[in-house]
């Protein structure tokens, strides 16, 4: 079941230019492009005619009108169709159907539901994206597993001794206990997990310089269905914030997740990774971009496996769940409750 009545994250703003750009967001084809004033704007990739996508050349824009490559239907940037072949009367149903869209901390937000209800639902914010003081790295991998699975994987970093060794885990990650909070009000699974004395890890070593035993500190905070941020703070041995906040001896990385269904089995991982040091190293940026795509692919490859895994087992099976498990459990309650009330099958 796919969430609806939601903001998802469609696409980075740099993917969107003044050219047709085309991606399925919870089973549905969107059409993206830039007005020429540089606005984003969202409609349904298939003309009302005969279905043809949008996307499809040779289908083209002509200034800010998309012209219809099988039949010639003409719309403008609000989806409403100005032209068609043979007569001069338009249709008056002939209009494609609009999506609500934001674009903020370098991404583009996209309603999926009832476009009247998009103003009453928050967009959840990561600012370190595109905010004076920060870098930031980031990509976006296709997954062939449904959303819950990554939402399992994120909410329990535990694997991360296993699974991503000798690029961001050590045996420290697995064997620290987690605090889990849930604030239902909000809407928000908090997990922490607070290594006091660790290993430093390649992926840490490498970008920050630093060398030996380290402070490692996990902070999640994951907004259902679609935002999950990791709040990382690295720093020597015996390091704490002071009390007024400031915390001058440590390095900070944001980590975040945008969760976008595909469809039902298919994910958008669209993954960033922002940092306060090491503002202007381009070989600092490289060597992040390329650790944490690696760290993302061997969860997608771990996870499409599961998917498989989860299509083929028989009815009624029960998977076991630990300590490790309360925070990727809470946000499946909460998930739940969303779905009840707001999904469909696509």
């Amino acid at each position: 079941m796919i969430v609806r009545n939601q903001w998802y994250v469609a696409a980075y703003g740099r993917e969107i230019t003044h050219d047709l750009f085309s991606r399925t967001i919870c089973g549905e084809s969107i059409l993206f492009w830039r007005t020429e004033a540089g606005a984003v704007t969202a409609m349904a990739d298939r003309c009302v005619h005969r279905r043809f996508p949008l996307s499809q050349a040779p289908t083209r824009l002509v200034g800010d009108q998309v012209v219809c490559g099988y039949h010639g239907f003409t719309y403008g940037a609000d989806g409403a169709c100005v032209a068609v072949p043979g007569q001069t009367r338009v249709p008056r149903t002939a209009r494609l159907r609009s999506y609500p869209v934001v674009e903020q901390d370098s991404f583009v937000w996209v309603f999926i539901g009832d476009p009247d209800l998009a103003g009453g639902v928050r967009i959840p914010r990561a600012p370190w994206l595109d905010s004076p003081g920060w870098t930031a790295v980031s990509g976006m991998e296709p997954l062939a597993a449904r959303a819950g699975l990554l939402v399992d994987n994120l909410l329990d970093l535990s694997h991360e001794t296993y699974l991503h060794g000798g690029y961001i885990g050590t045996p420290e990650v697995a064997g620290t206990p987690i605090t889990t909070e849930v604030d239902d009000e909000a809407g928000i699974v908090y997990v922490s997990r607070h290594m006091d004395d660790a290993e430093c890890p390649p992926f840490y070593s490498r970008s920050t310089g630093l060398s030996g035993r380290i402070s490692r500190w996990q902070d999640i905070e994951y907004t259902p269905p679609c935002l999950y941020l990791l709040h990382s703070r690295i720093a020597p041995v015996g390091s704490q914030p002071n009390p007024d906040g400031t915390d001058p001896d440590a390095f900070h990385v944001e980590v975040v997740y945008a969760i976008t269904p595909e469809t039902e089995t298919s994910t958008h991982d669209f993954w960033a990774v922002a940092r306060d040091f090491a503002l202007d190293d381009e070989e600092v940026s490289a060597f992040l971009a390329e650790q944490n795509r690696t760290v993302v692919l061997q969860d997608v490859e771990a996870l499409d496996v599961l998917e498989q895994v989860i299509a083929s087992e028989p009815a009624g099976y029960q998977e076991l769940s630990i300590n490790i498990d309360t925070g990727g459990l809470a946000a499946r309650r909460m998930l739940a409750r969303l779905a009840s009330s707001t999904a469909v099958r696509v």
